[in-house]
């Protein structure tokens, strides 16, 4: 191997796979690294970085736009959820990172692909299935998984950095492992091992402790294109601006914070804490917006096909038939989903005010207990005759199957029960 390309965070792990792959496979290394909305801080000086503990190439590539829109938004639209609480923000991001790590490799004539992720956890499957899909000729390096890496600790590492230079954050001393993007950030490590154990006040980023959060509710309005968020306060903002108000907005009032036991694609339970802000006022106006265009037949073909994108993007299946086909799904079903939705915020709270669609099924004129030009309450006895007529036909059938005393009576206390 002449040229590997990395997906390079600037995170202690990352850094010392640097001059690792370096020392092991005697080859360039071109580090990748995406800007999903993890933040300055995190990204300050990252090239620098790179090429200090022994990169040849680093580039850093700005995709937040493209991950709202191309990632997050299917998703939300979608409605995925997986174990019925995390709302996906890690593995929405794995998919995008690996494809522009593919496109880098391949402009710079790299002959290999590598990556960080641990032979425990969710991400090596979600890197390797899009390397699959868009680079299936190129070999894999994960060296977390080779017999060579021996490096099986956060202190091991440390060593292995201060050995060879490599210089390292602060942060990388620090217990608790994070990731983060526009989306969300997760929260896993230290005292979170413990499911017994609450997470420490101390622990969120980005949302206030809703004991702490403002004393007076605060009335946010979201607007939708066709099941796409396209403003707020009836402001048009593109998807970036968009999110990071709703994040700023549903952080101050202490919404959307999930503690999870989640079921990790490789078999094991595992426990994280996450911050989704935005996305959790996101996904509950979208539903409150369906709720009043959609019918209950639609619904309920939605609800079925949700939890089975969630399952697709959490192991990393993102770039596959079965999601093309639910995608196009959604986009039938979201085609009239065009209005907004107000939802009040209060102390780690969100609850429904308002609701207005040009398409909603819902109308005065029908519901209205008076007469009206659709709706004749007559009709609703042939309706009610029809609809039971399975049920009065067996229960005819029983009565004289027992008069004819080829069937048992019901007994006293079955129908005491009934």
């Amino acid at each position: 191997m002449r040229k590997i390309a990395l997906a390079y965070s600037g995170g202690l792990d990352t850094s010392v796979i640097v001059p690792w792959l370096k020392e092991h496979y005697d080859a360039k290394v071109v580090c990748v690294a995406a800007d999903v909305g993890q933040g300055v801080d995190e990204l300050r000086g990252v090239k620098e970085k790179a090429l200090a503990s022994g990169a040849d190439e680093c580039y850093v590539e700005d995709m937040r736009r493209e991950f709202v829109e191309d990632f997050c938004y299917p998703t939300l639209r979608a409605g995925a959820i997986y174990n019925r609480k995390y709302l996906l923000g890690t593995s929405i991001a794995r998919p995008i990172i690996a494809k522009r790590q593919v496109d880098v490799a391949r402009a710079t004539g790299c002959d290999a692909l590598s990556h960080g992720c641990t032979g425990k956890g969710n991400d090596q499957v979600r890197f390797e299935l899009t390397y699959m899909a868009f680079a299936p000729e190129l070999p894999v390096i994960a060296p977390w998984r080779e017999a060579a890496w021996k490096i099986r600790s956060r202190e091991d590492a440390l060593k292995y950095a201060a050995a060879h230079n490599v210089p390292v954050a602060a942060s990388a001393t620090k217990i608790y492992s994070r990731d983060r993007n526009l989306w969300h950030i997760s929260h896993e490590g230290g005292v979170l091992e413990d499911p017994g154990q609450g997470p420490p006040k101390d622990l969120f980023l980005l949302t206030t402790d809703p004991a702490d959060a403002p004393n007076t509710p605060e009335v946010v309005t979201i607007g939708f294109e066709q099941g796409t968020p396209v403003s707020v306060n009836g402001v048009a903002l593109d998807p970036v601006a968009l999110l990071t108000l709703l994040n700023e907005v549903a952080g101050r009032h202490g919404v959307g914070r999930a503690d999870i036991v989640e079921d990790r694609l490789i078999g094991m339970k595992s426990r994280g804490v996450y911050e989704t802000p935005g996305g959790t006022l996101l996904y509950q106006a979208l539903s409150e917006l369906e709720m009043l265009v959609l019918d209950r037949r639609t619904i309920a073909a939605k609800d079925a096909i949700s939890p089975r994108y969630a399952d697709l993007v959490y192991e990393g299946r993102w770039w596959t038939t079965e999601k093309k086909a639910y995608d196009a799904f959604v986009n039938v079903v979201q085609s009239r989903v065009t209005g907004t939705i107000g939802l009040s915020l209060f102390k780690g709270t969100s609850s429904i005010v308002s609701r207005q669609s040009d398409h909603a099924l819902y109308d005065e004129a029908f519901v209205t207990f008076g007469e009206d030009d659709v709706y004749q309450q007559s009709d609703a006895a042939g309706f009610i005759r029809l609809f039971g007529l399975p049920q009065r036909v067996r229960a005819l059938k029983d009565k004289r199957l027992i008069a004819e005393g080829k069937l048992e009576a019901p007994s006293e206390s079955t129908l005491e029960l009934a």
